[in-house]
């Protein structure tokens, strides 16, 4: 997301590069090419036109620090304007009354179901709560069985009523099943509607009144760009929802979504998710998304990933086991697992400054391991233990149960060789379960 934004942006700061300040002659022609990258990445125009009149009130005149150039100024005030744009700072989701009702709303196809699912997980595992998903999407055909098989795969109960068509009843039952199973959230799944549809729009509004939600979210398809941002401005007027969720961030989109929509309706995106995976979900930062279409990463938020799937105990006992040399393939390979937990592999090295330009063009899937935990996993547990046993021979045998080559056998060792003595040298007065509880 945000490529094509992020290059042109990148471009159009050239243009100040080598003059001693900012002025009203050498800031137009960034400016236009600033409004004309954002006009391209389907932002609306009179939202492109106000950034650009604000950033130059705030450009113009302005002093130079001797550290820094006019470009590299221009670019802070870009920046902060763009993080202004998409709302400043994080909004969090209102789930503190017991039971907390969350209505999920948006067009067909936006992929509410998918999200209310994510959802279901991330309030469990992030907030400690206990979600019960209702089904009352009751039109699109196999919508409740989706639903199920979500419910099955992030471990949270879905509350179904076979055969009922009132998805109203089915909302307010599912309000008092939870009431009476200790259920302290409650995600409501509803069916997807268009906006000129009168009599669906009339139905979750009739929801919103039979249950009083306590957090509407309206969940956009970031693919569909401004017309997704028209849509929501009409949801709005119906359902007065409370945030945004912005989804299928990992598809062709220009971004013009994230960076209108809070300004027409005023309202918060709360939630961005991408792909299929039900832990593809995140908190929305406009600060941080700023970073990332400006191409200085999102280093905070691959903390915090890491943060996550760190265990102090266990940190302490691979140092131990990295200061004696005692580093061997098991070790290695649950590290491995511990990087897969955090996400896409390509999404997390687009978080690091700089990686992100240089990999955009980059196949990385998140098969990139898969080699290296086959040949792994065709070692005996004495290979993995003591790898200097493997010999000729044996690198054969695991290169033919691998379904991999000696070669390939042959990078993984001396790959392995170099980060065990890497780790060593980083660990020397280094202790990282230290470093990362100073955070």
């Amino acid at each position: 997301m945000f490529e094509n934004l992020s290059e042109r942006l990148e471009k159009s700061f050239k243009i100040l590069k080598g003059q001693g300040r900012i002025s009203e002659i050498n800031i137009a022609e960034t400016l236009k090419e600033v409004r004309r990258a954002l006009l391209d990445a389907d932002v609306n125009f009179k939202i492109a036109k106000q950034f650009t009149d604000n950033v130059k009130a705030k450009a113009i005149g302005q002093e130079v620090l001797k550290s820094v150039n006019p470009s590299q100024m221009i670019v802070k005030i870009v920046h902060d304007e763009l993080a202004q744009l998409m709302g400043g700072d994080k909004t969090d989701i209102n789930i503190k009354i017991n039971p907390a009702i969350i209505l999920i709303a948006g067009l067909q196809g936006s992929g509410k179901t998918t999200f209310s699912g994510k959802l279901a997980k991330w309030v469990k595992a992030k907030r400690s709560k206990r979600p019960l998903l209702a089904a009352c999407d009751v039109y699109r055909p196999a919508a409740i069985e989706q639903l199920k098989i979500i419910g099955q795969q992030v471990e949270v109960p879905v509350y179904v009523e076979e055969g009922n068509l009132n998805p109203l009843q089915i909302a307010r039952n599912a309000v008092k099943e939870a009431k009476m199973n200790g259920n302290d959230v409650v995600i409501i799944d509803t069916a997807g509607r268009l906006a000129v549809d009168e009599e669906m729009m009339k139905e979750i509004a009739s929801i919103k009144d039979a249950v009083n939600p306590h957090e509407i979210l309206f969940v956009v398809d970031s693919m569909t760009g401004q017309d997704a941002v028209n849509t929501a401005r009409e949801f709005n007027e119906r359902l007065d929802f409370d945030g945004v969720v912005l989804t299928k961030l990992d598809g062709d989109t220009r971004g013009g979504a994230a960076l209108s929509i809070r300004s027409v309706v005023n309202k918060p995106i709360k939630f961005v998710s991408s792909g299929e995976k039900m832990d593809a979900i995140d908190i929305f930062y406009p600060v941080r998304m700023a970073d990332r279409i400006l191409g200085m990463g999102d280093i905070v938020s691959l903390v915090e990933k890491a943060q996550e799937q760190y265990d102090v105990e266990e940190a302490r006992k691979l140092q131990k086991k990295i200061a004696r040399d005692q580093f061997d393939f098991n070790d290695f390979i649950a590290q491995i697992q511990q990087i897969k937990k955090m996400g896409n592999v390509k999404d997390l090295m687009a978080m690091i400054p700089g990686v992100g330009k240089a990999i955009k063009d980059l196949d990385i899937d998140d098969d990139a391991f898969k080699s290296i935990e086959a040949i792994i996993k065709s070692m005996t547990p004495e290979e993995r233990t003591n790898p200097v046993v493997l010999n000729g021979s044996r690198r054969k045998r695991i290169a033919m149960g691998s379904g991999t080559t000696v070669q390939d056998v042959n990078k993984l060792l001396k790959q392995f060789d170099e980060t065990r003595k890497m780790m060593k040298m980083m660990t020397k007065g280094n202790n990282p379960a230290r470093l990362l509880n100073r955070r």
